[in-house]
């Protein structure tokens, strides 16, 4: 091989992105949790636990290159297990609320368990979140990868059919953090898997709040909630409202305002934006955010047809975070490409059944970038 060869493929390799496996520590019953984390040459490093298939941390360079794990999380198993919040998890097997925590499919009707107020949120007491995946494969070169398992028996939570789930992570040289959840079924069943991570990207640990981060979200309608959160129905313009991203605007200019009764019933924003109508083939903007302060942001892009965009109402300071530091209310926001919230007994808002021979799919795209534009 000649010189200049040589050189090359060096630096191919100087410039690939690679994964690290570690432990995570173990579960009361001795099973061991895996660590997998994904780094790029740019300073981009996504750690993924298997508890939960969750992003426990993602570290990323700000303008002038100072790095900050940017999502809020634990240092150890032991607050996933203790109090999770659903910090980076997998959600599912139905993300969000189900009014009752009930659906019909078929004609009979299905019983998940009430775990908020009396609705099912994010798939019941042991959802996708408190369980362990399994790692089936690693990879890397012009991206690191992860890919984990979870298999959901009949019955699961009361959802009918064996579903067997894999999320897929993956870090390219470009900054960007492709998630991709597929699902299949032995049965009739229903499916909605998205991911929960919280996002402060001045730093997980920082002084100040999310709630001057800028936020775009392309979306010309939301699905207003009653006051236990489900939504009536409606699909309201956002035109005139709060709930009017469509230009970029900081969250805390209206996340207080009172004379909103929707901002009252959430404590903030914790609601569902219309995208679009379906599921699309490829990913599309979905929202676009970024911390003034630091110049850290992203583009958000999935296939699916609704953002919910919640903004850390419920964060009380009873968790101390991976810094030492306890987490407040707007210490961060979450944004979920997911269905429609309690889509399964609403039909104007589409479906959310899956059959066998099927299958589920959900891809995520974070592009991260530091600086006045992406």
């Amino acid at each position: 091989m000649s010189l200049i060869g040589a050189m090359s493929l060096l630096s191919a390799t100087a410039s690939a992105a690679e994964y690290a496996r570690a432990s995570f520590g173990k579960l009361p019953d001795g099973r061991s949790v895996e660590k997998v984390t994904l780094s790029n040459s740019k300073g981009v490093t996504a750690s993924i636990i298997a508890y939960g298939a969750a992003l426990q941390s993602l570290t990323m360079p700000d303008r002038h290159g100072k790095p900050a794990d940017v999502t809020l999380g634990y240092p150890s198993l032991e607050g996933y297990l203790t109090k999770s919040e659903y910090f980076g998890a997998t959600v599912g097997r139905f993300a969000n609320r189900l009014a009752d925590g009930r659906f019909k499919l078929d004609g009979k009707t299905y019983q998940t368990p009430q775990n908020d107020h009396g609705n099912s949120l994010h798939g019941g007491e042991r959802g996708f979140d408190k369980v362990l995946w399994e790692v089936v494969g690693v990879g890397q070169g012009d991206a690191a990868s992860v890919r984990l398992r979870y298999v959901s028996p009949d019955g699961d939570q009361g959802y009918p059919g064996t579903l067997t789930v894999f999320a897929t992570y993956a870090l390219n040289e470009a900054n960007e953090l492709r998630i991709e959840y597929t699902a299949t079924t032995d049965k009739p069943t229903i499916a909605n898997i998205t991911n929960h991570a919280y996002w402060n990207l001045a730093g997980e640990g920082a002084a100040v709040a999310a709630m001057g981060h800028v936020l775009t979200i392309p979306a010309e309608h939301y699905t207003p909630v009653n006051d236990k959160l489900i939504p009536t129905g409606k699909l309201q313009p956002v035109a005139s409202t709060v709930f009017d991203f469509r230009k970029p605007v900081a969250i805390g200019a209206r996340v207080r305002e009172a004379r909103e009764p929707q901002i009252v019933f959430g404590k903030g924003y914790d609601h569902n934006f219309v995208i679009a109508k379906d599921v699309a083939k490829e990913p599309r903007l979905l929202a676009r955010v970024q911390e003034p302060t630091s110049g850290r942001g992203f583009e958000l892009l999935s296939n699916q047809p609704a953002l919910q965009f919640y903004s850390g109402n419920f964060l009380d300071g009873s968790v101390i975070g991976k810094s030492g530091r306890a987490y407040r209310q707007g210490d961060a926001l979450v944004l979920e490409p997911q269905l429609f919230p309690d889509t399964p007994n609403q039909p104007q808002f589409g479906s959310a059944r899956l059959d066998p021979g099927a299958s589920y799919r959900n891809v995520i795209v974070y592009r991260f970038f530091a600086g006045e534009t992406p």
